[in-house]
Formats: structure tokens, sequence, C-alpha cells
């Protein structure tokens, strides 16, 4: 079959794609359709907003205990006794559990030492405080440029397994450690690297640093816990219903026929709330212990301490050139940190956003004493686009080339060309001045950065849709809504199949008894579920057409569901209305479940129920920012940010999502640190106020511009947007720094003192 084939305004044609039978025909272009491709408001809106909707901390079933963890004060220790007697005792305390026991290592300050369930959270805190700890301070490091010196203070022993996450699955032993860092891991590297420095005219070369950044979800990590003898049921603010659902029976011991995950609404999880963790393992272990619902919620200290963390990194960037701009080779190596885990690389931006045919890698893990890092909105490529965006501008003023040249130049996709084009004629790229050349004391610049992100597809996603006697449509997925509306956007894929308006579709997600949803991580929701929803609705339709023909006097190929009706062909005068169609089924219900298909075009890789589609996300953001060079001060004053993400399937969400990953860009650029005292080992800012987040007045004028970027891959040819849409905006804003102050600041967060710093640096003038 044709599918539409390009980008819309620049010209979209056909191509040929093989699906599988059972599939929808092809889509056409948005302009052509009635709800798809429309800013159809979010379904949970006014629900949330007047406080209907309910969270996970909202949840209180019958007879249900409060939970508190006791955590470790010190950053490294070793347990030799835990008392837990007296708060066992304890008025209305029904479970006490010892998470650590003798001879366990606490690794991190924030460690789980113990935990306790009772009446009232006042009972809880109490009885923490009862419970006697008996542990041995030993040496510890919490700064990853001392952790990697021969002498620094081991995070872990020779021989010891490694965790990767809270759950601690184990690593593979195959790279080696050596002292606190593991690695280096080269996977990745290919062609002659010293061969194509050796030919390259221009070479180009910075170090970089990142540093870690905390969740800060709005609402945070919550779970509720009710086991039973019959089963266990588990309401919590998750990333991925199934996903927990699997730990739950695996770690428990359970069939998945006895567990069962809910989450109603979510307030953020930017990747930090994708596992069941150790704290839900825990609140499962009281329930079970006390035979009662237990409800476990982070205070803001744990949220930084012990959720997750962006890890931080240091990067040597090294580039070499022809005299066109074509490149020769590329050199990376990084050291990060994600604490006591691992997974602190850089992903594959400098590897895969440019044309090179030679590029080596060698990334390392540096542990610390300091809580484990985890997934956060475009982890690797957010760190790593910082470093390599910088280099390419580098690479371009060496040049003598215009930074959008140079990355026409070098950058294959046609997607970013036309982006390139589209945000540097919205953001008045041609008033850029050259670097350090604007006077006065407050200098002003316009920088530019891409990204890139797979078009990740999970194929373990479905989706049910009804279709009852009353006219009702119901679908069900187990799919969770993160905070980005993918229910509405089920609603507008099922009403545009069959000819209703997004209100008429009634929607359940987030429950694993209804088929198993997609992940919300990794920006593939969308990609996975909207297709599945789709091929379920259309061949439900297929369906009701075959029982409502007769009376039509049609055959069912001559029917079609539009504005409410069903009609033969395309006048509205012949056919009935779709209440009427479904009142005359010989059920009271038709209902068909359908699971997501292959991409028709194929996948580019694959590895169990995860596949990377052939074409990639993308995205380029402009950044125009002011710098006081008297106080260092960096104000970001306006971004234009140019964004595929596929077939756009509802532009006021994916508007509210590109701000969304701006805004948290701003943040990474400008303000956030974990700041960790390095005689105690306590983070110092694990709160809202003094660890700094982008607010009202801090946030800029943010337009968004969204390609229609047609590929024929799927029922719906949608990918998603939340991942792409941060990555390029802390490099943007570096790149417009260096395009104000004439200076390079290669370190986040750029605060007045690193802007003052690099000042510090331009010669003086006579």
């Amino acid at each position: 079959m044709r599918f539409p084939f390009g980008i819309a305004g620049a010209g979209v044609g056909e191509i040929e794609r093989q699906i599988p039978d059972g599939e929808p025909p092809p889509l056409p272009v948005n302009d052509a359709l009635r709800v798809i491709g429309k800013p159809v408001r979010r379904q949970d809106g006014r629900a949330k907003v007047t406080g209907a909707v309910r969270f996970t901390v909202d949840v209180k079933p019958p007879g249900m205990l409060h939970a508190r963890i006791l955590r470790s004060t010190s950053p490294n220790a070793r347990v030799r006794a835990i008392d837990t007697a007296a708060a066992e005792r304890q008025a209305g305390v029904r479970a006490v559990l010892a998470i650590a026991r003798n001879d366990s290592i606490l690794r991190y300050a924030g460690a789980p030492i113990a935990a306790v369930a009772a009446t009232t959270q006042a009972a809880a805190d109490a009885a923490l405080r009862l419970i006697r700890v008996d542990a041995a301070a030993l040496p510890f490091v919490v700064d990853m440029d001392i952790a990697r010196r021969a002498n620094a203070a081991l995070v872990y022993q020779p021989g010891e397994a490694l965790p990767l996450n809270a759950v601690e699955i184990p690593v593979s032993g195959a790279l080696p450690l050596t002292g606190n860092v593991r690695g280096p891991e080269t996977l990745g590297s290919r062609g002659d690297v010293e061969q194509g420095f050796a030919v390259a005219e221009v070479i180009v070369e910075g170090e970089y640093r990142t540093r870690t950044q905390t969740h800060c979800c709005m609402e945070p990590h919550a779970i509720v816990a009710d086991w039973r003898a019959d089963g266990l049921t588990v309401w919590m603010s998750t990333q991925f219903t199934a996903g927990v659902r699997r730990e739950l029976a695996r770690v428990f011991d359970l069939k998945l026929s006895q567990v069962r995950v809910k989450v109603a609404a979510m307030g953020g999880g930017f990747g930090s709330k994708s596992q069941l963790g150790v704290y839900g393992q825990i609140a499962v272990m009281l329930s079970r212990q006390a035979g009662a619902p237990v409800r476990l919620v982070f205070d803001r200290e744990e949220e930084h301490l012990d959720s997750g963390n962006r890890p931080e990194t240091w990067q040597q960037i090294r580039i070499g050139a022809h005299r066109d701009g074509t490149l020769s080779a590329i050199s990376l190596v990084e050291f990060g940190s994600a604490g006591v885990g691992v997974g602190a690389g850089v992903g594959n931006f400098a590897q895969t956003l440019y044309a090179c045919p030679n590029f080596s890698l060698a990334q390392n893990d540096v542990f610390i004493n300091a809580g484990r890092g985890s997934a956060m909105r475009g982890p690797g490529n957010t760190p790593g686009a910082f470093a390599m965006e910088q280099a390419i501008d580098d690479l371009a003023g060496q040049l003598g080339l215009d930074p959008l040249v140079l990355r026409d130049r070098i950058d294959p996709s046609p997607v970013r060309r036309e982006e390139r084009r589209l945000g540097a004629a919205k953001s008045g790229w041609d008033r850029r001045h050259a670097p350090g050349a604007d006077t006065g004391a407050t200098k002003r610049g316009i920088g530019v950065a891409q990204s890139i992100w797979g078009a990740n597809v999970y194929t373990n996603a479905s989706c049910e849709v009804r279709v009852l006697r009353d006219g009702s449509v119901l679908v069900l997925s187990g799919v969770q809504d993160l905070g980005t509306g993918i229910g509405t956007i089920l609603a507008q894929v099922v009403a545009e199949e069959f000819g209703l308006l997004p209100e008429d579709i009634t929607v359940h997600i987030g429950d694993t008894d209804f088929p198993a949803g997609p992940p919300s991580y990794g920006s593939q929701t969308t990609a996975s579920i909207t297709p599945a929803a789709r091929t379920a609705a259309w061949k439900v339709k297929q369906a009701l057409f075959r029982q409502v023909a007769p009376a039509l006097g049609a055959t069912p190929e001559q029917l079609a569901a539009r504005d409410g009706k069903i009609i033969i062909g395309n006048d509205p005068a012949r056919g009935m209305n779709f209440r009427d169609a479904t009142a005359g089924m010989r059920t009271d219900q038709l209902s068909v479940v359908e699971s997501r298909a292959d991409d028709y075009g194929g996948f580019r890789r694959r590895s169990g129920d995860m596949a990377g589609a052939v074409n990639d996300l993308g995205g380029v953001q402009f950044a125009e920012v002011s710098v006081d060079t008297e106080t260092g001060s960096i104000r970001v004053e306006r971004i234009v940010a140019v964004q595929d993400c596929g077939r756009p399937m509802n532009p006021k969400l994916i508007e509210s999502q590109v701000m969304g990953g701006v805004l948290m860009g701003i943040s990474y650029a400008l303000l956030e640190e974990r700041v960790i005292d390095q005689h105690t080992g306590r983070m110092m800012n694990a709160n809202l106020e003094q660890y700094k987040l982008v607010g009202p007045r801090d946030t800029p004028p943010i337009e968004v511009i969204v390609l229609e970027n047609y590929q024929g891959q799927s029922a719906t040819d949608a990918y998603g947007i939340a991942e792409p849409s941060n990555i390029a905006t802390a490099p943007a804003i570096a790149n417009a720094v260096f395009n104000a102050i004439g200076v390079r600041v290669r370190e986040l967060p750029m605060t007045p003192a690193t802007v003052l710093a690099a000042l510090g640096r331009l010669p003086r003038r006579s």
C-alpha cells in the first residue's frame, strides 16, 4: 500500500509499504483528518485542576497503614547490629522490617536500613526513632575526581557484586574494575581514528563537565500495597504498570494472575519511576507482614537522596575535519558517576548525529558513595549533547563557517535540515553577530543545538476496543498516563476511526487487568500504543459494518463511519446514526484486542520487546540569551524549538511536552546541582528551597514549531517527543552564551561564578 511520505510544507509524496494482514489502510495526512492532528483538550484537564483526579497518595483502602524508612546518615558504614525491639513495642506499630543485616554495607547517606508500618504517620515516625543501629564508619568518597585517584576510598571491594539498579540486578563482569573506575566501554567505535586525525586539516578539542541533576517529580514516589491470601494489589506512581507487575511476580514468587498494578494519575517521573525499586519491595513486605494495606510515600529529602538522578559526567572530545567541514575523526573519552550504580555514559549522541567514518569511544563508570543514578529524560544524550554541540560550534569557528552551514554539510538528516531552516527564520538567526562582538555590560547572543533520539517502539503493547449496544465506545489498556495525555490521544485515534468525537470515547488505562500496555519512558508510548488502538478500532468497525450492511442494503465494503453516522460511500443522506447502528447488534458488545505490529519499513535493531525504528527522532533549538558581565548572570530571553515526532497526533499536547522539555533544559543549564559535603558525605540541598529549579520569573517565551514528518511506519505513523525536546536546550544556551561573551563556559550549571571565571580568561583590553 502507498503511504504519505515526507515533510508537510517541504513536499509530501508517497512510499510503498508492505503491511501485515489485518492492519488498517493508510491514514491520509492530518489536513484530511477530522480528529487526529487537531489540538484537542486533554480529557482529564478539568479533573486535574479541580483536584478530582486520584493520585497514588489519594488511595486509602480500609485499614491502611503508614510506612516510613529509616535511612543511613553515614555515606559508608558496616552494620554491626540492628535492634528493632523498642520499635516493635511502640503503640500503633503493626510491622517492622530490618532491610540491612549484620555485616551489611550502607554505601551512601540515605541508604535504607529498616522500615516500619503503623496506624498513623506519627506513630511510624516515632517508631523509627526507637530503632538502634550499631554501625562502624568506613572511609568514603563523594567526589568523582577524587574517586578516580589510585589512593581513593573504595566503594566496592575487589570481587564484590556490582548493582545495576535498586533491585540489585547484577552487572556483567566483562568490563574491568580498577579502583572505583569500571571500564572503559568501547562499544560503538568504528574505523581508524588515528588515521582520521592524521588526515585532518583542522582539529578542535575540549573538556566538558555536567553535574548531577535530580528528578524533582511534582508527585513524589508513592505506593500502596495490599497483600492478601488470593493475591497482591498495588497502586503505584509508576511509568510501567506491566513491568512492575512482572517484577512483583518474580520477586515474591507469584503468578502474574495474582498481581494487579494500578495507577490512575501521575505527577511526573522522567525515568525515575520506571521500576519497582527497593521502596516498592519494602511496602509489599510490610503489607505481607502486617496483613493490611501499606502506604509508603517519599518526602522531599528522600526524593533527592534515593529516587535516582541524572549522573554527572566529564567528557573530553576531539574532532578532526577537512577544510570543507567534512569530518574525518571523532574521539570521545568520558568518565561519569551514577553514585553506587552504573550507567553514567553519554549515550550515542556523538557517534550517530553527524557523518564521520572514524569514531572512538571510551566510557567509564566512576563509583562514589552517593545515591544511584537512573534514567532521566534523554539519558546519556542530554549531557552528551552539551559537549558535542559546543565542540561542533568550535569547529565551525575554526573553519570560518556559520554553525548552520557546517551542520548542513555534516548532518545527513533532511528533517533536521528543514528544522534548521525554519528555526533560523523564526529566531532571527541573521541578527547573530560575531562571538563577543556585542558591546556594553550586558551582552546578547544567539545559539543553536540539535538533538537525536531513537524512534523507539515497544511491541508488547496491547489495547482493547469495545463497542456496546447503546453506542458506547470503550478503550482499555494497561498503559499509564505519565502526565503527557496518552488517554486523550487514544480517544482521538479511536474517534477518528468511528467518525465520532473524542468526548464520545471512554478511556480506561493504568490497570494491569486490562491488556498490557507499553512503558512511558524512552519516548515510545505514543509510537507503541496508538497503532494497536487504531487496528483494534478498525477491526471492531469492520465487524459492525458486517452486521449493519444488510439493513442498509449495502455491502460492508461500501460503508464508512463519519460525523456520528454509518453511511454508504460518501453520501451522508444514505445511512443511519451510529447509535441506531449499534442498537441492532446481535450481542451486547463487539470487542477486539490488538497488539503493536512491527514497523512496516522494518526495525533497525531488536532486543526482546524493544525495537528501534529505521527513522530517528530529532529536533533543533535556538536560544537567545543576555549575559550580565558584571554579575555573571545569564538570562534566557527566548527559545525557538523545532521538533518532529512523525505524525503529530495532538499539537496542543506536543507543545506542552516541548515546553516542559525546554524548561527542564534551562534548569539543567543554569541552576540544578546536587551539592554533597565532602566531609560528611551528606547532600546539603536535599529540598526544593536550596536545590534550585527554573521558575516563572526565569521562564522565557518558548515558540514551538512541530513538523509533520510522515514515514509510513505504522497504522498511525506517530512517535514520541519527550526526550528530544530536552536534549538540545542546554547546549543551545551554552552556544548562545559563547556568542554573547566570546568565551566558552564548558561546565554545567552555568552559574554566575562559572561565567565570571570564564570572563576572567579573556585577554584584557589595553
